[in-house]
């Protein structure tokens, strides 16, 4: 695996700048006095964030930078776009998690630099050595649901998805299979095209399958809508703003599963991407409409900009017919998620206790947080439809996330353990680490689920 372009490596380290990290509490006691002076001169606080490089006398460098925690990956992260640009090597990793290092500096030293050149190019830090693989498979992982999210529709569009999904198969020996255009309607999977139906650019089923079949069966699947704009129930110009990035669910199942087949994970993973752009035309489907899905359920259209959710139901409903271990799905949903818990958060939807339990675990113990919301039965009555057996969405404003999970869980079997995490997958404005763009949420979460469930 290449090193991103942020780090450096290992018999490289040399001739990098010593980088010693201080905590808040380190300064200014544990800092020798000759250098505690100069770094004073130079205005070095002790704050979260400072950094001094000084000048020996023998014409090399040393550089000091202050973080809140060492422990976690995006307080490090400021340091890549920070630090003056070159190349530095840690002095002293004790007590430091290499791998924490490691996916914090590859996280801060990511850019978007398609259709721009880029103002810097990151500092690069010497890998350590203690670093496992796998740390850089999460930074590159993460790194691609960015760039895919940010890519404008253009050039990310149902074809381009299915590239990306084809590249991922060929790469790893894996099985593809796509199912394009009027060819959805022959093989059983009607809501997909009748949302992708208007569009100049035919909508699409993605499919990779790998691993071997004694393993148990895991199903990722991830909503793909390339642009969304809002069908005939048009959004208005700043709720179309960004809606490139309402595939933001397809790129984070596409990361995971590139994760799997990386790391060898002894389970059998099908990867499924209902890809689509919602657009407007003469054969846009209609709000009262009601659409076929591949499980028989008749839907009634009260809304064509809840069109993810008409597309996943196809998905979750054929990949529930093998009976997976586990299916996970990610949809860049509802913007009732976005206003209960905020961008940062994603919410988690399970229909199993001690997997639900697993998850946010998983998240805890990987730096990536996720927030349980129930699948509360009664709001059911949101979905009523008077003439179909469903309605993809209600008149009601209320729990908006949640009716959306309880239509998707209408097409889990029964038995089934299920997750559904609805991700922004978007910053905003920049953090360290965040930088504004697109954004992987919960990828690392789900993916320490899997290592832990299905142990290699």
């Amino acid at each position: 695996m290449s090193l991103p372009d942020c780090f450096l490596p290992l018999d490289a380290a040399a001739a990098a700048i010593p980088l010693t990290l201080i905590e808040p509490g380190d300064w200014p006691d544990r800092i020798p006095v000759d250098r505690r002076a100069r770094l004073v001169a130079q205005g070095f606080t002790g704050k979260p964030g400072a950094w001094a490089v000084l000048t020996e006398s023998t014409g090399s460098g040393a550089a000091f930078a202050c973080v809140e925690d060492r422990a976690d990956p995006h307080a490090l992260a400021v340091l890549p776009s920070s630090l003056p640009e070159g190349d530095y090597r840690l002095v002293d990793s004790t007590g430091l998690d290499a791998d924490v290092v490691c996916l914090g500096w590859g996280l801060g030293g990511y850019r978007f630099d398609r259709y721009r050149t880029a103002e810097r190019a990151p500092a690069r830090l010497a890998i350590l050595p203690e670093a496992h693989q796998a740390v850089l498979g999460l930074v590159e992982a993460s790194r691609q649901v960015r760039d895919l999210v940010n890519t404008p529709t253009q050039d990310m569009g149902p074809a381009e998805l299915e590239a990306t999904v084809r590249a991922l198969a060929e790469q790893h020996a894996a099985r593809f299979r796509v199912i394009v255009g009027e060819d959805l309607l022959v093989q059983g999977f009607p809501a997909i095209h009748a949302v992708g139906r208007a569009s100049h650019r035919a909508p699409r089923l993605l499919e990779l399958e790998w691993g071997l079949p004694e393993h148990p069966l895991v199903a990722v699947v991830g909503k793909g809508v390339c642009f969304d704009t809002g069908g005939l129930d048009i959004k208005v110009s700043s709720g179309m703003r960004n809606m490139k990035k309402d595939m933001g669910g397809a790129a984070h199942a596409i990361a995971l599963a590139r994760l799997i087949l990386e790391q060898r994970l002894p389970v059998r993973v099908r990867l499924l991407v209902p890809a689509v752009e919602n657009a407007i035309g003469p054969d846009a489907y209609r709000p009262g409409e009601v659409l076929a899905t591949r499980a028989g359920v008749r839907v009634e259209i009260d809304n064509t900009d809840a069109e993810g959710r008409v597309i996943l139901c196809d998905a979750l409903t054929y990949a529930g017919e093998a009976k997976p271990d586990l299916m996970i799905d990610f949809a860049t949903l509802t913007g009732a998620a976005r206003i209960a818990l905020g961008p940062d958060l994603p919410v988690l939807y399970c229909n199993d206790e001690r997997l639900a339990a697993d998850c946010l675990a998983a998240g805890e113990r990987s730096r990536d947080p996720l927030w349980r919301l129930p699948l509360w039965r009664p709001y059911r009555r949101y979905l009523k439809s008077g003439i179909a057996d469903l309605a993809n969405s209600g008149a009601s404003r209320m729990a908006g996330s949640i009716t959306a999970a309880l239509y998707l869980q209408h097409f889990v079997p029964d038995g089934v353990p299920w997750l559904h995490v609805d991700v922004y997958a978007w910053c905003d404005g920049d953090r360290p680490g965040h930088p504004a763009g697109g954004e992987a949420q919960g990828l690392r979460a789900l993916f320490e689920l899997l290592r832990m469930r299905y142990p290699n």
